[in-house]
């Protein structure tokens, strides 16, 4: 097994109060395993992913427990966290193309990180080069500023540097969002290459695309107003979805051969609720078409002999 969450709940302070963004989520990952972790703007993807690897404010640590390889991640504790960022976890941000330092040649700055862990860059260095030949970049490219690379050769670069130790868990943070068509496609089949070669164990691919899902993802969890929703296979929670706001939300993707002037695009009616002060019980119910008087309380996990988990009312009846 190679990661565990275990009831994890991770706010943020404000002025106002705490927001629940993350409220008591709890999931497994198997060695080899592709997550795809997706759900509207403001579910809690983006803060799970971080607080896995960065916690820091106005994020705070309620309470939880995360293990990785059998080993519990510290994600509470900045300065524990040193010794498994980068070597155990690592992370491709959001805005990986902006990653890198721009004042420096890209071999400094790899350099720079392997030194903030006690290790030589030319231990490495034969390594990096195979990896970025694996991903189409010539050699020359670590003589260069950012600056000078394309936004498809700077989300390659990053995607080397960040899994250079051979780390147990990638997060991928909506790596593909800034990209066009063709290299959006490029970048997951090396996501799954990586993974296919044992750079990393497992990934937790977060994004808002569900079809980018389809094409990469093991598994995929979605998420809703912090809270965990449903998580099966692929082909079951695309085919086969079992939570009403799967449903919807996958009702809502675009077919191919449909002329949407003629068969309009269909939204989910209506607003996720403030998590600041979220309401009792499922946080769905009020956007939910099938919501009854039960959904007023909170909604138990039922999984099926498939590991089909849904967090629903109408699946526990």
């Amino acid at each position: 097994m190679s990661l565990k969450l275990d009831d994890l709940k991770v706010y943020y302070n404000t002025l106002r109060g705490k927001v629940k963004a993350l409220d008591g989520v709890s999931f497994e990952l198997k060695d080899g395993e592709i997550l795809g972790l997706a759900g509207e703007s403001g579910c809690g993807k983006s803060t799970l992913s971080n607080s896995l690897i960065l916690l820091k404010p106005p994020m705070k640590y309620i309470s939880g427990k995360v293990t990785l390889d059998n080993e519990e991640l510290p994600i509470h504790n900045y300065k524990k966290m040193n010794d498994f960022r980068y070597k155990r976890i690592s992370i491709i941000p959001q805005y990986a193309m902006n990653a890198m330092n721009p004042t420096v040649r890209i071999n400094r700055y790899i350099s720079d990180i392997l030194t903030a862990k006690d290790i030589k860059y030319s231990d490495y260095e034969k390594e990096l080069k195979r990896r970025m030949s694996l991903v189409g970049l010539d050699h020359s490219v670590l003589n260069m500023f950012p600056i000078e690379l394309s936004g498809g050769m700077k989300q390659r670069m990053v995607m080397v540097i960040a899994t250079l130790l051979n780390p147990s868990l990638l997060l991928a943070d909506e790596i593909t969002s800034a990209l066009d068509v063709s290299t959006q496609k490029a970048v997951s089949k090396m996501l799954v290459e990586f993974r296919d070669r044992e750079f990393v164990k497992s990934v937790i691919f977060v994004t808002h695309d569900v079809s980018v899902l389809y094409q990469i993802a093991d598994k995929i969890m979605i998420m809703y107003a912090g809270k965990f929703a449903e998580m099966g296979n692929t082909e079951e929670i695309i085919h086969n979805p079992k939570h009403p706001y799967t449903k919807l939300l996958v009702g809502a993707m675009p077919e191919v051969g449909i002329k949407f002037t003629e068969t309009p695009l269909k939204g989910i009616p209506g607003q996720p609720p403030a998590l600041l002060n979220p309401p009792l019980g499922c946080r769905f119910r009020e956007r939910c078409p099938f919501a009854f008087d039960k959904c007023n309380e909170e909604p138990p996990v039922i999984t099926d002999k498939n590991w089909h988990m849904c967090s629903c009312w109408k699946e526990a009846e």
